[in-house]
């Protein structure tokens, strides 16, 4: 029996039909003159194919366009070689991988009622030394350690008038939980088109030494308060749920169900599955805290980049 043609293709959550496809070979014979990412660009602007902020999707584009070349759909430009010279990768954005140092700074002894810190600030990292310093508390002082997010994210930092007392971090959302997808109950494309606007607080750390009642749901009032102004800034749009996992064999999920989190179930435990790959760790309880008071309906759209400057 012989194989039946593909009717679509998938990249980074965005379908690719039949006719996208002819349209992608349209453009490439009537402009064979541009080279690999001026062909890019213009697909991903033909395409309207954009980040949640309006940007152009490059690297997803040129990597749906290097699969079509290798299964014989198309062909695309020949690369054009350029000479490069010393402290070009830097100016291209490319940094060495750095190794997260243990040597973050000692983390403060606070004792006391919330009331006696003088109150508490949620504030954005504002730069790279920051960014570095929350890191290393985070391979520190987490039971998970550090992992740098994927996706959109934020690294905050929780400080009263006189301490630093810990930071959170996020970064985008899992890409496919049952119990998630069937409280919201958007569809499969819903969520593939959708999923930016769901964002994960991946970690959440109060430092060791800082013992003060209720500041972790305090600080999770804060971010839920301010997170949609502080993505639109940095990212261009404002999110509409926030999501976490908890693991059940080390906290009961106590803060979030305090700060007005929902717990959704619980994850499988096995994770993403793909082929000759196994994934295996223990089943962590799901929270959600949505960000206004109609995400479902907005999440079980049909696409929301035109919603991004709400």
């Amino acid at each position: 029996m012989l194989d039946q043609p593909r009717t679509s293709w998938w990249q980074s959550n965005r379908e690719i039909t039949l006719e996208d496809l002819v349209d992608i070979r349209t453009c490439i014979s009537r402009f064979p003159g541009l080279s690999r990412s001026e062909l890019t660009a213009t697909l991903c602007e033909h395409l309207e194919w954009l980040t949640p902020a309006g940007h152009p999707k490059l690297q997803a584009c040129a990597k749906l366009l290097a699969r079509l070349e290798a299964a014989g759909e198309l062909r695309r430009p020949a690369r054009q070689h350029t000479k490069s010279h010393p402290g070009s990768r830097a100016r291209a954005g490319v940094r060495p991988t750095r190794e997260v140092s243990t040597c973050a700074d000692a983390p403060p002894r606070v004792v006391g009622p919330l009331a006696a810190l003088g109150g508490v600030r949620l504030r954005l990292a504002s730069d790279p030394e920051e960014e570095r310093r929350c890191n290393e508390a985070l391979a520190r002082h987490h039971p998970l350690g550090y992992n740098k997010p994927f996706g959109y994210w934020a690294r905050y930092v929780i400080e009263s008038a006189e301490h630093w007392l810990g930071c959170v971090l996020l970064s985008g959302a899992a890409k496919a939980l049952h119990a998630r997808e069937r409280w919201i109950g958007w569809s499969a494309r819903q969520r593939l088109a959708n999923l930016p606007w769901v964002v994960n607080n991946s970690r959440f750390l109060i430092f060791p030494g800082v013992e003060v009642p209720n500041l972790a749901s305090h600080v999770l009032g804060h971010l839920a308060r301010q997170v949609g102004d502080d993505w639109q800034a940095r990212w261009g749009y404002r999110p509409l749920l926030l999501e976490t996992f908890v693991d059940p064999e080390r906290f009961r999920g106590s803060c979030y169900r305090a700060a007005g989190w929902t717990l959704l179930g619980r994850t499988s435990g096995r994770g993403l599955v793909r082929a000759g790959q196994h994934y295996q760790t223990r089943p962590k309880l799901l929270f959600a805290k949505p960000l206004q008071a109609d995400f479902r309906a907005l999440l079980c759209s049909h696409s929301l980049r035109g919603q991004r400057e709400r």
